[in-house]
Parts: C-alpha cells; structure tokens; sequence
C-alpha cells in the first residue's frame, strides 16, 4: 500500500472504536467557556514550559535544594491546616495560610506571592473537577473571569511595589484578614435570601481579585459569599468562583514572579506538600465535620492572629 492510499475499510474494522471516538471528539460541539479555557491552559502551559527550561536549570535546582532546611516544617504545617479547612468548607485557603506565613515573619508580598503560587495548583484541579461535574455557569464565569485577572495583576503590582514598606504594611493586611475573619463567622450565622438583583458582578471580581493578591487570600469568601448572599445558587457560585480563581491565581503568580521573583521555594513546595497529605483527609471529612461551628472556629482563629499581628506591628505608626 502506498503512503498516499487512504486507510481501507479494512482498518477501519480493525479499529472501529479509536476512529468514532476521534470522529466524536472532533465534530462535537464546543461551548465558548470550553474554547476560553481551552485556549488558556495552552497559554498557561507555554509560559510554564518557557519558564521551566530559561530558568529552572539542573544548577538552579541544586541552589533551591540545598537552601531547605528545618523551617519547611512550619511552612508543611501552614498548607496542611489550610487545606483542611478549605477542603472543610470549601473556601479561606489564602486568607488562613496568609495568617500563618505572617504570624511566623514571612512579608506581605512574599506571603501572598507563595499562597498564589502554590494556589495555582489546588485551584486548578478545584475548577476542573467543578467543570467536569456541571457545577459552572457558563455566564457568571464569562462574567467573573477577565476583571478578577485584572484585579489580581494590579494587586500584585502594588503590593510588589510598597515592599519596602513591609512593616507597615504587614498590621495592615492583618486589618484585612481580619475583617475577613468576620465574614466567614458572618457567613456561619446568616440564612440563604431572596434572590435578588446583583448589578455590577464585574466590579465585584475586580474588587475581590485585587484585594486577593494584596492580601494573599480573600477571593472566595468576599465573591462567593456576596454572589450567594444575592440569592445565587451555591452549587453553580461555587463552581464559577473556584474555576475562575485558577486564572486569578495565575495572573497574580505571573505578576509576582516579574517584580519580585519566585525567590520563597521553601515556602511554595512546604505549602504544596501539606496541602497535598491534608486533601484527602479534608475530602473525607468534609462531611462528618459541623461545617457552621467550624467556620465559626475558623474565623475566630483568623480574627485572633490577625489581632496579634495588629498590636505588634502598631508600633511603626505611632
């Protein structure tokens, strides 16, 4: 048979099922949330791979390895307790790591640099695995998508920008997880409401996706909660939220990673490993733990540490 004879029915006998699947594949219909994020991963994975082979090198490799020590032990327990929660109740990720990295003398930036960073992946699978179950509003994502990664851009910039500023900054950001302490014991308290019209949903991703990078978390409990508050449907909230957030934490990764580098590996790989052994557990949990007394718990918890971080930084204002 020559190279130019097209297969004959023969082969297509032989392998029936790999032909219809590749038919199926290709003539099925692709919604336009499919094809955005489709073409985004294809972006993703080219920076990635660029920046793996310009700057991750076998030398490089060794410096980063050779720079862990004991400490990494504190940064595993951060991303342990923080995905427990998050895989408890679906949200305060960022906000409880952040907590953690400040309290143990991590900088603003940094902090917010490395929760992103090791966010990318636990978000990534997070919105997949809601986009494979059909728990995504094609609208609200469209929505929700392009301002939150605007926001989170010029998060990141201005926080990359004042970090000089680090111990003024650091009491303030603690203001903020503060105050994010409250909505989670909020969001415990109140009962679901009447749907009721949300104008401006956009603003609302610029808003949330800014004060994300600022303050390494906040993108769930301030988007969802207003967004389900509103009367939306959780199930469907939820799912856009936690997909577009992939694409948030990407673009304040990317940001951070121009302006101040990727310099906290022991922070990132610490965060990813706790939160890679606590998924599981969190998964298997989350369905036997009080979720209303632990999000009560958690905020408490927030609110606390992030007091402590307000008194001992008070001294620089006054």
């Amino acid at each position: 048979m020559s190279l130019n004879t097209p297969p004959s029915s023969d082969t297509k006998r032989k392998f029936p099922s790999i032909f219809n699947a590749v038919q199926t594949i290709w003539k099925r219909e692709r919604s336009i949330t499919e094809v955005i994020i489709h073409i985004s991963n294809a972006l993703a994975l080219m920076i990635v791979g660029h920046l793996l082979f310009t700057y991750v090198t076998f030398a490089k490799m060794e410096v980063v390895f050779s720079s862990i020590n004991s400490e990494i032990l504190y940064y595993i327990l951060g991303g342990f307790l923080a995905q427990m929660i998050d895989g408890a109740l679906g949200m305060a990720y960022g906000v409880t790591a952040t907590t953690f990295l400040l309290s143990v003398g991590i900088s603003p930036a940094a902090a917010s640099a490395s929760v992103h960073a090791s966010e990318v992946f636990t978000s990534g699978v997070s919105g997949y695995m809601h986009l494979k179950f059909g728990n995504v509003n094609s609208k609200l994502f469209k929505t929700l998508v392009i301002p939150g990664i605007i926001g989170a851009i010029l998060g990141a910039y201005v926080i990359s920008s004042l970090e000089e500023y680090a111990g003024y900054i650091k009491p303030i950001v603690s203001i903020y997880t503060l105050f994010l302490g409250a909505i989670i014991i909020r969001k415990a308290l109140i009962k679901r409401q009447e749907k009721r019209q949300l104008k401006k949903v956009g603003l609302l991703a610029l808003f949330g996706g800014y004060l994300d990078s600022i303050g390494g978390g906040g993108w769930g409990p301030i988007v969802s909660s207003t967004l389900i508050a509103s009367g939306r449907h959780p199930k469907y909230t939820i799912g856009s939220v936690n997909l577009t957030e992939f694409f948030v934490s990407l673009a304040s990764s990317l940001t951070f990673f121009t302006f101040i580098g990727l310099g906290y590996w022991q922070v990132i790989i610490g965060l990813i490993l706790g939160g890679v052994v606590a998924a599981p557990i969190a998964a298997r949990l989350a369905n036997k733990l009080p979720i209303k007394s632990m999000m009560i718990l958690v905020g408490m918890v927030i609110i606390i540490v992030s007091l402590r971080q307000i008194i001992l930084g008070a001294d620089k204002f006054f």
